[in-house]
C-alpha cells in the first residue's frame, strides 16, 4: 500500500466524471445529509484537513469478476437515492474507493450536483415534496449564528430561492460555478461585478477566493493506493477502515457479503428494487429499509439472526440466496397485508413487525389467496389483532429484536397448521419479557394518546375492528380542532378557566375516531351533531354509526364538550378492556 501525491478537489472530481474512480459493490449507500456536506465544504474553505482516503487499484482480470457503481451526482430521496451500476469495459482496470466514499460523494453533489429530500410534513407521493436544491455560498454575509460551527454561510437552496430581490446584488453564488472561473484574479473580480457586488466589499472577494482555493488550488485529497488483487485481503481492509465514522452496519456488511458471494442474483440491485416496491408499489406507502429486508432474508433462510462476522459465511450467504425469491414474494404480501390493515408510513411505528408476517407466509407456503380468501379471513383477523397489540404495547420491537424474532420463528415452525399461531407466539414472547397482555393502568395510558401519535392508529383500529381499513381512513377529531382556539372558544361561551382544559383535551383519544378519507374532507370544521344530521340518508344508518363509534353522548353545543369527552372516555375504556381482555377494575381492587 503506497501513499500517493495529493490532488485537488477539482482533479478528483474530474476523475469521477471521467469514470476513472468507481465504487465497489461492497460499499454502503450514500448516507450523509446536507449538514455534513456543508460542514465538509466549510472545512475545505478554512484549509482544514479532511482525512486521508484509501483507493484500490483493480487490474483488468480482477475487475471483470466484480460489480462497480458510479458516484451519485443528483441525489433524490425518493426517485434517485442510489448510485447506478457502472460498466467497466473488458480489458480495462478500475480504481475503487475503499474509504472516503461519503466525503467524495458529498463533494460531487456540492460541486456538480443537487440534493432533493422530502419536505417536513409533505406527502411522499406529492410532486412538490422533494425540491431540488444546490449548494450556494453567501458572498455578502456570514452565518446568522453559530449553526453547525460554520464560518461560511453555505446553504442548499432551490435556484429560485437563490435569486436576488429586485435591485439587490446576487449574493448567493452556486458552489459549482467556481469551476467556470478562469482564474482567481480578474475573472473572480468580474464575477463579483456581474453580480452587482461592490468591488470594495473585501469580505465578498475573500469568500469567493477561499472557495476557489479550496476547490481548485489546495491539494487536500491525500490517499493510499492498495494494489493487492486478493479479494479476502481487500474485504478485510474495507471492514477495518470502515469501523469508524458512520459505522458499517449489520445490513451494510451483510449486503456487502451477499453482493460478492451470490451467484444467480445481484444482491444489491435486488434489495434496492424490493425496498422501493415495498414502500411505493400498488397503494402501499411505507418507509421500510434494507435492514428489514435483509433481516427477513436471514429469518426465512433459517440462519442465525445475530450480527456476528462469523455468521456471514459463504454457506449462509448461499442459503439466503436460495430462498431469495420466496423471501421477496413473502415480504410483498406481508406489506400488502399491513396496508390492508390500514397501516402506512405514518402509523407503522415498528417496521420489524413485517418480518414475522413474511416468515409465516414463506414458511407455510401461503400465496396470494391468503390475502383475499374467505377461508383465511379468520386467521387474518387474528393476525391483525396481534399486529395492533404489538404496536400498542411499549418495548416490543425495541431491544432484543433478534431474540424476539428467533422465538417467534420457533413458535411458527412448531405449529403444524398453516395459520398464525397467536397463542404460541405470544407465549414465546412472554417468556422473554415481551408479553402482549395489558393491565388496566396501561389502558388508562392509551386513553391519553394524542392525534398523530405513534400508537394512536393501532388503538383506534383495535377499538373499531369492523372498519374496512383497506380503504383510506384518517384519524379525525370528533369535535373539529379548528374550533378550539382560545378566541373561538371564548366566543362560543366557554368559561375562561375552562379554555385551557378544552385545548388540552381536543387532540386526545376520546375526541378521535377513524373516518373514511372523503368523509373526513367533507366534514371539515362542522360540529359533529350537525354533520351527523347531513351525512346519513336514513335514521337507521345514523344510529348504527353513532353506536359503532360511541357517539351516543354527543352534545349539540361545544360548551358541553368536556361532558362528552369524559363520557366517551369511559365508553372507550370499557371497549378497550374488553378488546384486550383486561379485567375491569372495581372498588374491591382499589387499595
Amino acid at each position: 500500500m503506497a501513499f500517493q501525491t495529493p490532488v485537488t478537489v477539482q482533479e478528483v472530481l474530474a476523475g469521477i466524471h471521467e469514470k476513472r474512480y468507481l465504487l465497489p459493490a461492497i460499499q454502503r449507500e450514500f448516507v450523509w445529509g446536507t449538514d455534513q456536506i456543508r460542514q465538509l465544504v466549510d472545512s475545505l474553505m478554512r484549509g482544514y484537513p479532511i482525512g486521508s482516503f484509501l483507493l484500490w487499484n483493480v487490474e483488468p482480470d480482477t475487475a471483470s469478476h466484480y460489480a462497480f457503481y458510479d458516484f451519485l451526482t443528483d441525489f433524490h430521496e425518493r426517485d434517485h437515492p442510489y448510485a447506478t451500476k457502472a460498466t467497466v469495459p473488458s480489458g480495462r482496470s478500475a480504481v475503487a474507493i475503499l474509504d472516503g466514499q461519503q466525503r467524495l460523494t458529498s463533494l460531487n453533489i456540492a460541486v456538480y450536483g443537487s440534493h432533493a429530500e422530502k419536505k417536513k410534513y409533505a406527502w411522499w407521493n406529492s410532486p412538490d415534496a422533494f425540491p431540488r436544491k444546490r449548494l450556494y455560498l453567501n458572498l455578502l454575509e456570514d452565518p446568522d449564528h453559530e449553526e453547525l460551527s460554520l464560518r461560511y454561510d453555505l446553504r442548499f437552496l432551490t435556484d429560485s430561492e437563490a435569486q436576488p430581490q429586485p435591485g439587490e446584488p446576487a449574493k448567493w453564488f452556486r458552489v459549482g460555478d467556481v469551476l467556470k472561473l478562469e482564474n482567481s484574479g480578474p475573472a473572480l473580480m468580474k464575477a463579483l461585478k456581474d453580480r452587482g457586488v461592490d468591488l470594495n466589499e473585501v469580505d465578498a472577494h475573500q469568500r469567493l477566493y477561499d472557495l476557489y482555493e479550496a476547490i481548485r488550488v489546495t491539494k487536500p485529497i491525500n490517499y493510499y493506493l492498495e494494489g493487492s488483487q486478493d479479494p479476502d485481503k481487500v474485504l478485510d481492509i474495507f471492514v477495518r477502515v470502515n469501523s469508524g465514522g458512520t459505522t458499517l452496519s449489520y445490513s451494510d456488511l451483510l449486503l456487502s457479503m451477499a453482493t460478492n458471494q451470490w451467484e444467480e442474483y445481484d444482491a444489491r440491485e435486488e434489495v434496492r428494487a424490493l425496498v422501493q416496491e415495498l414502500n411505493t408499489g400498488g397503494s402501499r406507502e411505507f418507509s421500510f429499509s434494507k435492514d428489514v429486508v435483509l433481516k427477513t432474508a436471514l429469518m426465512v433462510a433459517g440462519v442465525d439472526l445475530r450480527f456476528r462476522v462469523t455468521n456471514f459465511t459463504q454457506d449462509n450467504m448461499k442459503k439466503v440466496e436460495k430462498v431469495w425469491s420466496t423471501t421477496r414474494a413473502a415480504l410483498l404480501r406481508a406489506a400488502t397485508l399491513l396496508s390492508r390493515f390500514g397501516l402506512s408510513t405514518r402509523s407503522l411505528t415498528a417496521h420489524s413487525v413485517v418480518i414475522p408476517i413474511a416468515y409465516l407466509l414463506a414458511s407455510k407456503g401461503l400465496d396470494d389467496s391468503y390475502l383475499d380468501s374467505t377461508a383465511s379471513a379468520e386467521d387474518r383477523v387474528r393476525l391483525q389483532k396481534w399486529v395492533n397489540r404489538s404496536l400498542m404495547k411499549r418495548g416490543i420491537w425495541g431491544s432484543g429484536l433478534d431474540t424476539t424474532l428467533s422465538r417467534i420463528r420457533q413458535a411458527i415452525d412448531a405449529h403444524g397448521a398453516s395459520g398464525f399461531p397467536v397463542e404460541a407466539v405470544q407465549a414465546e414472547m412472554a417468556a422473554i419479557g415481551k408479553s402482549l397482555e395489558f393491565e388496566a393502568t396501561e389502558v388508562d395510558e392509551l386513553l391519553e394518546l394524542k392525534y398523530g401519535g405513534q400508537r394512536t392508529f393501532p388503538v383506534l383500529a383495535m377499538l373499531y375492528p369492523g372498519l374496512d381499513l383497506s380503504k383510506v381512513f384518517h384519524e379525525d377529531h370528533v369535535f373539529p380542532r379548528s374550533r378550539f382556539t382560545r378566541k373561538r372558544l371564548a366566543e362560543a361561551g366557554v368559561a375562561v378557566p375552562d379554555i385551557d382544559v378544552f385545548v388540552a383535551a381536543v387532540d386526545r383519544l376520546p375526541n378521535l375516531q377513524l373516518l373514511q378519507g372523503q368523509a373526513n374532507v367533507e366534514k371539515q370544521a362542522v360540529l359533529p351533531a350537525k354533520w351527523l344530521d347531513k351525512a346519513f340518508v336514513s335514521e337507521e344508518q345514523r344510529a348504527t354509526y353513532v353506536e359503532q363509534n360511541d357517539l351516543d353522548v354527543l352534545p349539540e353545543d361545544i360548551k358541553e364538550f368536556m361532558d362528552f369527552y369524559e363520557a366517551r372516555k369511559a365508553c372507550l375504556r370499557d371497549r378497550l378492556q374488553q378488546r384486550l381482555g383486561v379485567k375491569a377494575s372495581t372498588a374491591a381492587d382499589t387499595p
